[in-house]
């Protein structure tokens, strides 16, 4: 199998690096929260107020959890460097995966609005996601970690192809 039919032909361009320390918080918050809950049984226990709760489900779920945010914190580097995007003639790709190679491909012509949205911690390292939004439900790429000043810059150059496209039709 050739690499054109996963990767599409086209100048892709990658994400910040940046997004690799704003998945890795994420990620340890997530991990945080989900202990938090897997304790609260124990505590309940230790006050008394839970005496016949099996200490072993929280430790074994609480243990499950650790390796899964280990994991997760191992892969998020590779995932964010094979987020990228490109800008064709006549669409946009936007393409990720390290196990599983992704690539959404969508003619300027079926663009209907594009945001840039941030959320704190996004905001924080200058970054923000692009999202592309078309007619289709199932059609919606967006590219994270783009930083605040490119992401103004290519939703104005999104949305000025879709007019452009779009008024061809």
């Amino acid at each position: 199998m050739s690499k054109e039919l996963i990767d599409p032909p086209g100048d892709f361009r990658r994400v910040s690096p940046k997004l690799v320390a704003v998945q890795e918080i994420s990620n340890a918050i997530t991990v945080a929260v989900f202990l938090a809950v897997l304790a609260l049984p124990l505590v309940l226990k230790g006050a008394g107020v839970w005496p016949g709760f099996p200490a072993w489900i929280s430790w074994v779920l609480g243990a499950a959890v650790v390796l899964w945010g280990i994991i997760e914190a191992i892969i998020i580097p590779f995932r964010v460097r094979n987020m990228r995007y490109a800008l064709r003639a006549d669409d946009v790709c936007v393409a990720r995966g390290v196990l599983f190679h992704s690539s959404e491909v969508i003619p300027y012509g079926r663009i209907q609005y594009v945001d840039v949205k941030a959320g704190p911690l996004l905001r924080g390292f200058g970054l923000c996601v692009l999202q592309v939004h078309t007619a289709s439900p199932d059609a919606h790429p967006q590219i994270d970690g783009l930083l605040r000043t490119d992401g103004d810059r290519l939703k104005d150059e999104l949305a000025r192809r879709g007019e452009e496209r779009l008024a061809g039709l």
